[in-house]
């Protein structure tokens, strides 16, 4: 059991490399021998025709869930799907144990059409605060990770998000028009102005690591679930980038938070879309 902030350091700096093992294990065993080739039986809806679940989803989730518990004796796992049995789990996120937060495919619609627009999504919280994430997008065999205060890679590179090019249209990712109500498309109608350049997100995961890469200026979500959010932040901060509430306040991801949010390139950007998002 982690007792204190350098522990959970020293276990980091032991661990990590586990942790990208049991990422590339679970892709490689359940995810892309299903990749372009799931069967009619192998897809679920959840809640309705756009929210869609795979074995590939289920059957990852369980081996990270079993790996990870192991790695580290004492943390509890908040897995998407798991929560979907039990929302009562999901509770976890907000005490002072320390807990995984797994997305076993984030971008599911994208994997189940056969797009390599997704990714497997881990972090490591401990009361509110992300200590580390793991972005794994196997169909192209990246692995983003960082850890808070120690700087953000992709594939052992360091990701620097910088700041937009004077004069440049803003590039910002939106929630999906399938997965927002009439109140929330009202609000992300801000961004449709000169200078602004939205589209709808794909894989919440792949869009934080462009920010994180300097390709996409801001991120304007309208959902807060931690396993889709929780990776891609640090990664965004740890790359010298920012999230801001519409509020004006960073993200939480133990919830309540005012939304819409951005995640984005530099302060400046945060602040100048989240503006808009109150327009």
């Amino acid at each position: 059991m982690i007792e204190d902030t350098e522990t959970i350091d020293e276990f980091l700096a032991r661990h990590s490399t586990d942790v990208e093992e049991a990422l590339r294990k679970a892709a490689a065993a359940e995810i892309m021998p299903r990749f372009c080739r799931l069967a009619a039986h192998e897809v679920d809806q959840k809640s309705g025709p756009h929210d869609l679940v795979t074995d590939a989803d289920r059957n990852a989730e369980l081996y990270l869930t079993e790996v990870l518990g192991a790695l580290l004796p004492g943390s509890v796992v908040v897995g998407e799907e798991a929560v979907h049995a039990d929302p009562r789990s999901y509770e976890a996120i907000q005490g002072d144990t320390p807990v995984w937060i797994v997305d076993p495919v984030d971008g599911t619609r994208q994997f189940v059409r056969g797009d390599p627009g997704f990714c497997t999504l881990i972090a490591l919280a401990r009361r509110g605060v992300v200590l580390a994430s793991w972005t794994y997008a196997p169909a192209r065999d990246q692995m983003a990770t960082a850890v808070r205060g120690q700087g953000a890679y992709l594939d052992g590179e360091r990701l620097t998000s910088g700041t937009p090019e004077p004069g440049s249209d803003l590039r910002v990712a939106t929630s999906h028009p399938d997965y927002t109500t009439d109140a929330e498309k009202q609000a992300l109608l801000g961004l449709r102005t000169a200078g602004v350049a939205p589209r709808a997100c794909g894989s919440a995961g792949l869009e934080y690591l462009a920010v994180a890469r300097g390709e996409l200026e801001a991120t304007a979500f309208t959902w807060e679930l931690a396993w889709d959010h929780a990776a891609g932040l640090l990664l965004v901060e740890e790359a010298g980038g920012t999230h801001l509430t519409r509020e004006g306040e960073p993200f939480r991801i133990t919830g309540h938070n005012a939304l819409p949010f951005t995640a984005a390139r530099d302060a400046a950007t945060a602040r100048r879309v989240v503006e808009l998002l109150r327009a």
